[in-house]
Parts: structure tokens; C-alpha cells; sequence
């Protein structure tokens, strides 16, 4: 036990230490701690777009896997950009009807990879109900499950399902790895109540559309999420930072960086996102906050590397 509690802690000293080093950097060092690369939207150059996105900042990219098959092509893009590229297994609510007897076995094969850093993305999803609601619940409770055996990170899908993640996540409170609550776009009410389960909350660019009385830019404005809770994500090729909308705020819009901005305009657009926009997303989230974009990129990486046990 003493020997864990040692390794631990230099662990998160090696972290420490490599993060003072990012603090002398003159551009971002980010995590994007979600993006969609097995997408065929990326088929023809994710060479080049992952190289562009280390260009911008973003260091490090963890591939989503919402299926066994794409869960599998996410490990093998792993292999094709070591050290920049790490995935996910897990199967997404939409597909939980596709859950069989091998299902649990291949997930469990596919997490004994170094590059497979977190369970999901699996939850619920009670808003377009692609899977049976009770098929959703059962293929969620086996993955949070596995994910406390394996002792992995649960990336997890929400939306219209608060209620009953958090009833399935209660059921293994004293076993619980860390819990991501990826691409949140709930209200203040809901990321308390994540946040007092000990929960990361991860925010895309989403945030430039949110304009509800109590959503994620009222989180963010009245300090709901600490920062040592929040992570960052594109969800690439979807969430697409729409800087130009009328209902972002001005004070928003002048804390972008015409750098962000360039890599913004001339690689993305709503049909493609890719993980280079994410230095807008940070420079939004630090607006709202009244914070130095510095700071929530610092932070924020230090809680991804903490998180999923990333190298540094």
C-alpha cells in the first residue's frame, strides 16, 4: 500500500513538474480530451489534421470509441501517432441495442491497451432514444461496472438522463474510478450535483450557443466548476465554436486571439470541426470566467494528464 501512495505521488510530481515547464511556453499546451477522429469525415487527412492541431496547441487528443469496431479503430490510430493519440472503449447509448454476449469481453480486451485510458463513451440518453431506455440503463450499469473492475476513467454521454445516471453512478460510489461528464450542456442545478459526486465536467464549443438563464455560461460566469474540475473537449467533427454569432457576448469575442481565430476559420467550419479550434473554446470558457486564457489552458491540462494518466 505505502509503495502505491509512493509511485502515486511522484506520479502527480512528474505532472507537476512538466506542467511548470508548459508555463514558459509561448503558445497554448491543451488536452482535448474528446474528439471524434474514427469519423469518416477524417478519413482522407487526419495526418494533416492532427498535425495541425499540434500547430495550435493540442498536444494530445483522446479518441472517442462509441462502438467495439470504432472503440478498435480508435486504438489503432493510437498506434499510428504515439504519445499524441489515446482512446476510449465503450459503446454510446445510441448504439446500446447492439450490446451482445461478446460486447463486455471485447471492451475488456480492448482496455488492457496503455493507449485505451478511459471506459466510454457509454451513459444515457432519454432525449433521442436511439436504444430502449431500459436497454440504455443495463448496457450503462455493465460499463460503469467494468470501468470500477478495471479501475479505468467512465467518459460519459448525458442528455436528458440526469436523474438516472446519477442513480446508476450511486450504486458504485465506493468503487467509482474518476467520472467525466463529457460535452456537458446541462444547467447549474445538474453540475453541482455531478460536481458533488466528485465528477469532471468537460465543455466544447457549445459554449458560444448556450444563452439559457441557467446553463453552461452561467456556470461559467458565476463559478459553478472550479477549474481544477474542468476539462476540455471539440467533440470533433460536431460542436463547432461559432465566434461570429450575434449572441456571443463582446467581451467574449475581443478576448479571442487572432492565432485561435486563424486556426478556426481557415480549418473549420459546422460540417468538419477539428481539435485545433479548441484554443477558441479555451479563450471563451476564460472570458466567461474573468480568468487568464493561460490559466485554463495550464489547468485544464494538468487535470486531463491527472485524469487518464496521460504521459507527459
Amino acid at each position: 500500500m505505502a509503495s502505491n501512495e509512493a509511485n502515486k505521488n511522484q506520479g502527480i510530481d512528474g505532472i507537476e513538474d512538466a506542467m511548470g515547464e508548459l508555463m514558459s511556453s509561448e503558445n497554448y499546451i491543451i488536452v482535448d480530451i474528446g474528439a471524434n477522429l474514427t469519423n469518416k469525415k477524417f478519413t482522407r487527412d487526419l495526418d494533416s489534421v492532427v498535425s495541425r492541431a499540434r500547430d495550435a496547441g493540442v498536444h494530445k487528443i483522446m479518441v472517442t470509441g462509441i462502438t467495439v469496431q470504432s472503440s478498435k479503430e480508435a486504438l489503432r490510430l493510437t498506434r499510428l501517432f504515439p504519445e499524441t493519440l489515446y482512446s476510449t472503449a465503450g459503446v454510446h447509448p445510441h448504439e446500446a441495442k447492439t450490446w451482445d454476449d461478446e460486447t463486455e469481453e471485447a471492451l475488456r480486451e480492448l482496455a488492457a491497451n496503455q493507449e485505451v485510458v478511459a471506459i466510454g463513451e457509454c451513459g444515457l440518453d432519454f432525449n433521442r432514444n436511439f436504444s430502449p431506455q431500459d436497454v440504455q440503463l443495463e448496457v450503462f450499469e455493465k460499463q460503469v461496472s467494468l470501468a470500477c473492475e478495471l479501475r479505468k476513467p467512465l467518459f460519459v454521454h448525458e442528455r436528458d438522463a440526469h436523474k438516472e445516471v446519477l442513480e446508476v453512478l450511486g450504486k458504485y460510489k465506493a468503487r467509482l474510478p474518476p467520472v467525466v461528464i463529457h460535452c456537458f450542456t446541462g444547467d447549474a442545478t445538474q453540475a453541482a450535483a455531478y460536481l458533488k459526486e466528485g465528477c469532471y465536467i468537460g465543455l466544447t464549443g457549445y459554449v458560444w450557443k448556450d444563452k439559457s438563464e441557467d446553463g453552461v455560461r452561467r456556470i461559467l460566469e458565476d463559478g459553478v466548476v472550479p477549474l481544477d474540475r474542468l476539462l476540455v473537449e471539440t467533440d470533433s467533427p460536431f460542436m463547432y465554436p461559432n465566434t461570429r454569432a450575434s449572441k456571443l457576448p463582446p467581451y467574449v469575442k475581443e478576448a479571442l486571439t487572432e492565432r485561435s481565430l486563424t486556426f478556426l476559420h481557415r480549418y473549420c467550419t459546422f460540417q468538419r470541426n477539428e481539435p485545433c479550434s479548441l484554443p477558441v473554446t479555451i479563450e471563451m470558457i476564460a472570458a466567461y470566467m474573468k480568468k487568464k486564457s493561460e490559466q485554463v489552458a495550464l489547468q485544464t491540462t494538468f487535470n486531463a494528464l491527472k485524469v487518464f494518466g496521460l504521459s507527459t
